[in-house]
């Protein structure tokens, strides 16, 4: 990787992304109007917030002459299908960390199987390791073995990661009382908050399960003061709207989705989107918008 290799910029992504307007029952019946900020359609392969997150980190890579990325994730992390995408499109050299035993991923599944087919090196750590990756010793191991790489935290959340997501705030100025995304490791909703203008909200749906009551939005004001020295934005979380963690699902979350799919005739994505949408319409049904307001749900992945 040169100085002169492309920067992100180069994959023409569709910027801003579109508002799709919804009619759904739940909402027209409290007055509330329902869009859809369509983040899934920016890119084919680094759809969403991967690519808000991961945008500027490559450019930064980039101007660098950095060579290769390392970065950690499950094993369907939609984050490392993302970063390998990004290796093959602009010529980095790319390292998975994934948590778990190499053993229990062989054959390798859909989702690491996608990031092998783009270059990327898989290396399988024990849970215990996984753990602890920020220490300096578990990330002077991978030195050694992998030789200089750029590090990009699990789900891509750094200060660069939050100030590109301020760009999704400063799309939707104007279009909403209070825009709503899924939450994993907490940047997108620390970039979007402090991109919205005056008398806008952000609302965050927790979709893992784990740690203390408090401790995403820690991880969210850590980040935001990371970015830009304090807090930025108006902003919540909306918790109880993980399902029992990560990629759970609940046979009434799979008929609300099924249920949405089918009014509306759009793939719904499981693992983020899906709760994100059951946890607007019950708080739509429980009044917490009030009537004539707008309420944007970021679509940050494809169905």
């Amino acid at each position: 990787m040169t100085r002169s290799s492309p920067a992100p910029q180069a994959l023409r992504p569709r910027l801003p992304s579109p508002l799709q307007p919804v009619d759904d029952g739940p909402f027209a019946r409290r007055g509330v109007r329902l869009v859809l900020k369509r983040d899934d359609l920016i890119h084919p392969a680094l759809p969403g917030n991967k690519w808000r997150k991961l945008a500027p980190n490559l450019r930064a890579a980039t101007e660098a002459g950095d060579r290769a990325l390392l970065t950690f994730g499950g094993a369907y992390s939609n984050h490392l299908r993302a970063t390998a995408a990004a290796g093959r499109l602009l010529g980095f050299d790319t390292i998975g960390v994934v948590r778990g035993d190499e053993l229990a991923h062989a054959p390798l599944n859909w989702s690491l199987a996608r990031c092998a087919a783009d270059g990327m090196r898989l290396h399988f750590v024990d849970r215990a390791t996984y753990r602890r990756k920020a220490d300096p010793g578990v990330l002077a191991a991978l030195r050694d073995r992998f030789g200089a790489f750029r590090l990009i935290p699990e789900g891509g959340s750094n200060s660069l990661a939050v100030q590109g997501c301020t760009e999704l705030g400063r799309e939707l100025r104007g279009h909403a009382d209070a825009v709503a995304v899924a939450c994993g490791t907490g940047g997108t909703l620390a970039g979007l908050a402090a991109g919205l203008g005056p008398g806008q909200r952000a609302l965050g749906v927790p979709v893992l399960k784990g740690g203390s009551p408090h401790f995403l939005h820690e991880t969210v004001a850590d980040l935001q003061r990371a970015a830009f020295g304090g807090p930025r934005g108006d902003w919540t979380l909306a918790e109880g709207f993980d399902f029992g963690g990560y990629a759970r699902r609940t046979p009434e979350l799979d008929a609300f989705t099924e249920a949405f799919e089918a009014r509306h005739g759009l793939p719904v994505e499981r693992v983020y989107v899906a709760k994100l949408l059951f946890a607007l319409t019950a708080l739509v049904e429980r009044g917490a918008f009030p009537s004539g307001s707008t309420v944007v749900a970021v679509v940050t992945g494809t169905g």
